[in-house]
């Protein structure tokens, strides 16, 4: 079994007794991917940010590095570095000044930093602006400065504290691209954090969710986005409707009133649920045709899709993406396939969502 290059065993923050930050975290990081710490403020995902660059200590617990724990290493000897969300550029020095602080202060030999903030500079493509003033630089090309000085002391790890949060929302998604070219290109590991769930989804190998000082859920952005854990992941990530039901038995769900065939399974018969319906899932039919039939409330044009939103018989809000257009207080029926159904348990950790499935494979196994 491979070391994992990073590894956080039980780790717990407190500022004191009152103030609990981690509530006991445990992750493992390899090399080479793009991993992304996503939660909302006050989740704890800075803090382990912060634990691992070595500039807060842990209350508790484990931090590994390549299997050896470096709780005690000082920041200043660990084999990372941090971009931070201000950049933290020193407005009085240029471009090759910033890049090159770090080397000055190990005192590196004056040929061998110039040799090292010009490769810096070309792998984040700032060739010629060795001399540009901070102040003459746009938001992006900011940043670039900020992951160029990161990326010249040759770190195994790059950390990244919401560093497009400042910018504006072109220049954000142009930046989500050069960020994860940049990430491919080195092959160097990245752990990004960002409350943006779209950022999170668009640019990261795997995502941790993160909630309350718990890591929630964490998998693949596709594992993620469509196979919710509860009712926070489901809520949290992208536009849901989520409706109350019944398993009635494997496969089958029955919510509004209807049963419903599902591709989901596992549970006990008669046992209340959550049922998740994404919202460009939803087919736009004739009432006839339709599984559910609503009544138009309003609808936006979001510029590749309307953003309907209609209500049942039963008051359920329903949220539908379509490139068909509606209009408002019409009947619409709704179609859905059983595979666009996803089945959740009220509260259900990753713990016991696990140990269901595999439990519900054997069993299936056996029969």
């Amino acid at each position: 079994m491979t070391t994992p290059m990073i590894e956080l065993k039980n780790v717990v923050k407190k500022y004191d007794e009152d103030t609990l930050i981690l509530r006991g975290v445990n992750f493992k990081i390899d090399q080479g991917k793009f991993y992304t710490l996503l939660g909302s403020s006050g989740s704890g995902k800075t803090t382990i940010l912060r634990l691992i660059a070595g500039l807060e200590e842990a209350t508790s617990g484990e931090i590994l590095l390549n299997g050896e724990q470096m709780n005690d290493i000082p920041a200043n000897k660990r084999p990372v570095n941090t971009v931070f969300q201000d950049y933290s550029l020193f407005p009085h020095m240029n471009v090759f000044e910033n890049v090159a602080f770090g080397l000055r202060i190990k005192k590196f030999p004056k040929g061998e930093i110039e040799d090292k903030v010009l490769k810096a500079l070309h792998m984040v493509q700032l060739e010629g602006f060795e001399k540009r003033k901070i102040s003459e630089m746009s938001g992006g090309q900011k940043q670039r400065v900020a992951i160029a000085r990161a990326l010249v002391n040759e770190p195994q790890v790059l950390l990244l504290d919401e560093p497009l949060s400042a910018l504006d929302l072109k220049l954000r998604a142009n930046m989500q691209y050069e960020l994860r070219e940049l990430q491919q290109r080195l092959g160097i590991t990245f752990i990004f954090v960002t409350h943006d769930q779209e950022e999170a989804l668009a640019l990261s190998d795997w995502i941790f969710v993160m909630n309350e000082g718990k890591i929630v859920q964490n998998g693949s952005p596709v594992d993620i986005y469509d196979e919710p854990i509860n009712h926070f992941v489901a809520d949290f990530i992208g536009e849901s409707n989520i409706i109350k039901g019944t398993m009635i038995d494997d496969y089958l769900v029955e919510f509004v009133g209807k049963r419903f065939k599902a591709a989901d399974g596992g549970m006990r018969r008669k046992e209340r649920v959550e049922v998740v319906i994404r919202p460009e899932d939803l087919s736009i039919v004739s009432p006839e045709e339709g599984k559910l039939v609503v009544k138009v409330d309003t609808q936006l044009f979001r510029g590749v899709h309307y953003e309907i939103i209609a209500y049942d018989d039963m008051g359920n809000e329903w949220m539908i993406h379509s490139i068909r257009r509606a209009q408002v207080g019409e009947k619409i029926g709704l179609s859905f396939e059983p595979g666009d159904l996803h089945i959740m348990r009220f509260n259900e950790t990753e713990e016991e969502f696990d140990a269901r499935i595999e439990e519900y494979v054997e069993e299936s196994d056996s029969e």
